[in-house]
C-alpha cells in the first residue's frame, strides 16, 4: 500500500543507491508519534524527538536551520569523509553537499520506524540522491568499523569528521557511543597503515618491480611441514637455545631475519629465514652470512639485495596491493598475512601457510627483559661493539638505543621486570588474535617476559596449503609494460572523488588500488596537493620509475 506524506518520493530517490535499505523502510511504520514536527521562524520544518515524558526537544534551530547548519559545516576543515550521527531534518548535511572538497558522508542513525517518520515528513530526495551520501540505519559497532575501514582512504578523502546532532544522540546514548567506538577502531587502524604507507610507498613500488626484473621463476614447490619451530629475536631466545637444539631434528626451523645470526653463531641452521622489511637496513642482518643453499622466504616488497643473500629466494605476497595485483594477474605467489606488522607474525602466518599442524616460538618476548633489547648475537651487536670507546662503552651504546623510547613503560613479573612499548604490545596482541584464525596448534615457550595468551579455536583444515609458486604467464618485463599502459590509461579525476570511483571499470578500480600506498607517500611530501592534483602526480612518478626500469625511450605524455 503506498505510504503517505513524502514518503514514496524519498524511497524512490534512495532507492537508486541502496535498494535494501529502501526495501526496509517501504514496510516500517511511520506513524510511530517518535517525532513532533514544529514550524521555525524563517519557515523550515524541525523534527522535535520526544522523550518518555512526551516532551519534544528540537533538533535543529528554531530560528533559522539552514543558517545553522551552514555555521556547523564552516568549521569542517580538511576533512572530505563526513560521519554524521543523527539524520535530523539534514540541514546540514545538505550545507556539506554544497562544498566539492567533501567527497564522502555516512549518515548513522538509529530505530528504523523513526527514520520511516522522518521522510514521510519532509522531501529529503535531494540529498539522497548525491552519490555522495550513504545512510546505515540501526548498525553494529562492528558494522560500522568494517564499514569505514573498507571505504575510508585518507589518500583521497584527507581526514574523517564525526558531525554530530547533540539532541539525537542525547535521546539515545548508548548506541551512538558503541558507534564511536567502532569509528574510533577504524581510525587507529587506518591511521597505522596511512602512516606506514606515507613512509614506505615509495620504496615498496620501487622494490616490488625491481625484484619482479630480477628474480628468476621459482617452480620448486614450498615445502610441506608438520611441526615447525619459529625463532625471534627476544633476548629469551639465550635461555631457550639448549631446548631448541635439542628438538632441532623434530621441526622445520624458520629463523626470522633478525634472529638469523643468534642461531649461526650457536650452531644451529635453521631451514629457512623469512625478511619482510622493505628498508635497506634489513640487508644488516645478513652480513654475518647465510649459507646460500638456505630459502629465504621474501615479500616482494623486499629490497633486492636481500634476495640476492641466497640462492633460493622464495617470493611471497604480503599486504601490498601491488603483490596482490601480481600473484592475480602475473605469477600465483603464496599469499602471506603480513597485516601484525613484525617478521614474527609473519613467519606464523607462513608456517600455517606450509601446512604445520604445531608451531612452538622462541625469543616472542614483545618486550625488553631486564631492559635488555635483543638476543645474543643479532646484527647489532658487531655494530656496537665496533663502535664502543672508553669514552661510549658498550652498555652505554645499548642504553642509548633502549632508552631512546619515551613511552617505555616497567612491568614487574614476580622477581624479574620487562619494559613494554605500545608497539610492542600491539604487536603481542595482534599476534595472539591471529592464533584464533590459524589452523595450527601455536605454543609459546616461556621465557623471560609475560607468556603469550593463546587463542584455542584453530580451525580445521580444510584442503591442503598453497605451496607452491607457479609458472608466470609472460615475461617479466611483458607485466611490468602492461601494468605501465593501464596506470597510463586511467580516467583523470573529474568531479567527486565518489563518482570518479564508480565510474571507474573493476580492472581501473584495481589498478589504482595499487597505487595508493605510493599515493600516501608522495602526499606526505606534498600535503597541498588536490586529490587530483595528487592522483596525475602519481601518475607521473610511476611512468617514469617504469620507464627507467625497463630502459624504455619512451615519453612520458
Amino acid at each position: 500500500m503506498d505510504k503517505p506524506g513524502f514518503l514514496t518520493a524519498n524511497l524512490r530517490a534512495l532507492a537508486e543507491a541502496d535498494p535494501e535499505l529502501a526495501a526496509r523502510l517501504s514496510t516500517a511504520r511511520t506513524k510511530t508519534h517518535r517525532y513532533q514536527f514544529l514550524c521555525s521562524r524563517s519557515g523550515s520544518l524541525i523534527p522535535a524527538i520526544r522523550d518518555p515524558a512526551g516532551k519534544a526537544h528540537p533538533l535543529h534551530s528554531l530560528v533559522d536551520p539552514v543558517r545553522e547548519g551552514s555555521r556547523l559545516i564552516s568549521t569542517v576543515k580538511d576533512a572530505g569523509f563526513l560521519v554524521f550521527f543523527g539524520l535530523g531534518g539534514g540541514f546540514a548535511l545538505a550545507a556539506a553537499l554544497e562544498r566539492e572538497d567533501i567527497q564522502y558522508v555516512l549518515v548513522i542513525d538509529y530505530d528504523m520506524p523513526s527514520i520511516g517518520e522522518l521522510l514521510d515528513s519532509k522531501p529529503y530526495h535531494g540529498i539522497l540522491e548525491d552519490p555522495r551520501v550513504h545512510i546505515l540505519v540501526d548498525p553494529s559497532p562492528e558494522l560500522i568499523e568494517g564499514y569505514i575501514l573498507e571505504r575510508y582512504q585518507p589518500v583521497l578523502y584527507r581526514g574523517i569528521q564525526v558531525i554530530p546532532l547533540r539532541t539525537r544522540i542525547d535521546a539515545e546514548p548508548e548506541p551512538f557511543s558503541a558507534a564511536a567506538q567502532g569509528i574510533n577502531a577504524a581510525i587507529a587502524h587506518i591511521t597505522g597503515d596511512h602512516s606506514v604507507q606515507a613512509h614506505f610507498g615509495a620504496r615498496w613500488f620501487s622494490n616490488i618491480l625491481r625484484n619482479l626484473l630480477s628474480a628468476k621463476p621459482a617452480t620448486a614447490p614450498f615445502p610441506r611441514i608438520n611441526q615447525a619451530a619459529i625463532c625471534a629475536a627476544g633476548p629469551s631466545l639465550d635461555v631457550q637455545l639448549p631446548l631448541l637444539a635439542r628438538k632441532r631434528h623434530d621441526c622445520f626451523l624458520i629463523a626470522t631475519d633478525t634472529s638469523l645470526p643468534s642461531l649461526l653463531h650457536a650452531g644451529l641452521e635453521p631451514d629457512a629465514v623469512v625478511s619482510i622489511d622493505c628498508q635497506h637496513i634489513s640487508y644488516y642482518h645478513f652480513m654475518q652470512g647465510l649459507p646460500r643453499h638456505i630459502p629465504l622466504y621474501l615479500d616482494l616488497a623486499s629490497p633486492p639485495v636481500v634476495a640476492s643473500q641466497t640462492q633460493k629466494p622464495r617470493f611471497f605476497s604480503g599486504g601490498h596491493p601491488l603483490t596482490r595485483y601480481v600473484a592475480q594477474y602475473w605469477q600465483p605467489l603464496v599469499l602471506v598475512d603480513t597485516s601484525g606488522g613484525n617478521v614474527t607474525y609473519a613467519a606464523v602466518s607462513l608456517a600455517d601457510c606450509l601446512g604445520a599442524e604445531q608451531v612452538e616460538l622462541y625469543g616472542a618476548d614483545f618486550a625488553y627483559p631486564l631492559g635488555r633489547s635483543y638476543a645474543r648475537g643479532t646484527y647489532l651487536s658487531p655494530f656496537f661493539d665496533a663502535r664502543q670507546t672508553r669514552f661510549t662503552p658498550l652498555e652505554a651504546l645499548w642504553s642509548t638505543f633502549l632508552y631512546r623510547n619515551p613511552e617505555l613503560k616497567r612491568i614487574q613479573r614476580g622477581d624479574d621486570w620487562y619494559y613494554e612499548t605500545p608497539t610492542l604490545s600491539r604487536y603481542r596482541r595482534l599476534l595472539e588474535e591471529k592464533t584464533a584464525s590459524l589452523h595450527a596448534r601455536v605454543i609459546s615457550i616461556a621465557g623471560m617476559t609475560a607468556p603469550l595468551h593463546i587463542r584455542k579455536q584453530q580451525k580445521t583444515r580444510s584442503s591442503s596449503p598453497c605451496m607452491s609458486f607457479g609458472e608466470p604467464g609472460i615475461a617479466a618485463r611483458d607485466f611490468i609494460a602492461g601494468y605501465r599502459e593501464a596506470i597510463r590509461a586511467l580516467p583523470r579525476l573529474q568531479g567527486t572523488v565518489q563518482g570518479y570511483l564508480q565510474g571507474l571499470s573493476a580492472a581501473q578500480g584495481c589498478i589504482l588500488t595499487t597505487l595508493l600506498p605510493l599515493a600516501a607517500t608522495l602526499q606526505y611530501r606534498s600535503p597541498s596537493l588536490g586529490t587530483g592534483e595528487l592522483l596525475e602526480t602519481v601518475r607521473t612518478f610511476c611512468l617514469n620509475k617504469i620507464d627507467t626500469l625497463l630502459g624504455s625511450e619512451q615519453v612520458v605524455p
